[in-house]
């Protein structure tokens, strides 16, 4: 658990200018790896997809996978970038378990896309330009899972398992320029930006984008300087972080921790760190390497990758409707105001409202599930709503259950609870639960009898024609009823019991 001292963010901001920097790690969907024939897989049993080239056995050669190389050059176009004509990849030297060749095959002076922009709008609609400095190719590491300690670290771990089947996946590593002038939206602007980057090779096809999966992972960099100050503060890079919660949190509290360390006159580390969702809270890691320090040099293994013109258009012919834009058709489809749309996007939910639509509910009902009563329930768990684990085809049953008065919003409320809670199906919750609506007019008429004798002022008044003190009385025979009645019919029961003609 972090012991740092924190400023307040207000105070930060008072103080200092944050300079942001943001690498995305995004894994490619290829069948097989970056320089290997084994299968990229994910979820498979530990070291089953490995082979003799990603575990760097001698006078093994690697060859590259030209779909990788594709998808790279389409992530690259979506990002406005310039496409390499001829680029190569490089050893980047460093030791660690879960890399068997005691390097990583990268780019790193000569990436295949560079100098770049992507527009980011923010919750109020504001747009704010990221420079992208580079999208380069590489291969993932393994993975390593540290046993025995309390928080799952290495530090207190009583040893370590390494599993093999990620190394040599495809990685297409995204780097901003430096990001000033973002202010105390900082935080905002880096979950923002990683949501449109995930949003965009989702859409490109290129990667399954599944954050908590680790396929889109980033890394932010944070510093701090004085106001007025033009030179750059010392940074800390907050690694692996795979939540969009997850990013804005640790951006707002490394400007905290920085602030407090400039006030204090201590000088920033610049180092790793570790992100503790569970806190909220980053702890050091290692001392951050600059580029000349993993000894860089030219891949001898790999011939440089050639980028004709021919071949870039051809793939800029591929791509599909830009995220922007599908945003304003989605809109106009749909119909909502942009005070609607924008809360949609805003939640993150315009993925499962599409699908919600596409599997039969209508525009409106699709809106009113996701952000009336999912949205509410993933932000009460801290949880992006597309991981709480209700599907679009849940809230379609839900909806035509309503629909069918089988049941009411009320008990629609209580089923899905029952979904979360991982006790079934909605039919299957409706009948354990006894949630059915009660519609038959005999069970309703002698509740709406009881309702009447207890509140014969509120009869008179229906019968004087006062027809809004209703409500009283249906309320009644809902309570009566555990909220199952069908509110329509006992207010059809009433006037009709009344002799009151509406």
């Amino acid at each position: 658990m972090s012991t740092d001292e924190i400023l307040s963010f207000d105070e930060a901001m008072e103080k200092y200018d944050p300079v942001l920097g943001f690498e995305v790690h995004v894994e490619l969907n290829t069948k097989t790896k970056m320089f290997s024939s084994a299968p990229n897989v994910f979820g498979d049993e530990p070291n089953t997809n490995v082979n003799e080239v990603d575990l760097g056995m001698p006078g093994v050669l690697p060859v590259v996978n030209k779909t990788a190389v594709e998808s790279s050059i389409k992530i690259g176009l979506a990002l406005n970038c310039k496409i390499a004509e001829s680029c190569r990849f490089a050893r980047k030297n460093y030791f660690y378990p879960d890399t068997p060749k005691n390097f990583q095959t990268s780019q790193y002076d000569e990436p295949i896309a560079y100098d770049g922009y992507l527009d980011i709008e923010l919750e109020d609609g504001t747009v704010f330009r990221v420079e992208i400095e580079r999208a380069h190719m590489e291969e993932d590491a393994g993975k390593l899972t540290h046993m025995g300690g309390a928080t799952g670290r290495i530090h207190g771990a009583d040893f370590s398992l390494v599993d093999y089947n990620r190394a040599g996946v495809p990685l297409v590593e995204i780097v901003t320029k430096p990001i000033e002038g973002a202010g105390s939206r900082a935080p905002e602007l880096a979950k923002a930006y990683v949501a449109a980057i995930r949003e965009i090779v989702k859409n490109l096809g290129v990667s399954d984008a599944r954050m908590e999966r680790g396929n889109v992972r980033c890394d932010a960099n944070v510093s701090l300087r004085p106001h007025g100050r033009e030179r750059f503060g010392i940074r800390s890079e907050t690694k692996n972080v795979n939540s969009l919660r997850a990013v804005e949190h640790a951006v707002r509290y490394e400007i905290q921790r920085h602030a407090a360390v400039l006030d204090s006159g201590n000088p920033v580390v610049q180092e790793t760190r570790h992100w503790h969702e569970d806190t909220r809270t980053t702890t050091s890691g290692r001392p951050k390497s600059d580029a000349d320090d993993y000894r860089y040099f030219p891949e001898p293994d790999l011939v440089p990758v050639v980028a004709s013109r021919e071949w870039v258009e051809e793939l800029r012919a591929t791509l599909p409707e830009p995220p922007a834009e599908r945003r304003k058709r989605l809109k106009a489809d749909w119909g909502y105001s942009d005070l609607e749309f924008r809360d949609v996007v805003n939640a993150g939910v315009l993925d499962e409202i599409e699908e919600t639509i596409a599997a039969g509910a209508s525009a409106s009902v699709a809106r009113k599930w996701w952000m009336g009563e999912i949205v509410g329930r993933a932000k009460a768990a801290d949880v992006d709503p597309g991981q709480l684990g209700v599907s679009p085809a849940t809230v379609v049953e839900l909806s035509r259950m309503v629909e069918a008065g089988k049941i009411n919003n009320k008990m629609a409320s209580q089923v899905l609870d029952g979904v979360l809670a991982g006790e079934g199906t909605p039919e299957e919750i409706v009948e354990k639960r006894g949630l059915a609506v009660v519609s038959d007019d005999g069970p309703l008429l002698e509740a709406i009898d009881a309702a009447l004798a207890a509140q014969p002022d509120v009869a008179d008044r229906i019968r004087g024609g006062k027809v809004q003190a209703i409500g009283a009385i249906v309320g009644a025979v809902m309570k009566a009823t555990r909220g199952q009645a069908d509110a329509v019919r006992v207010r059809e029961l009433i006037l009709e019991k009344l002799g009151v003609t509406v």
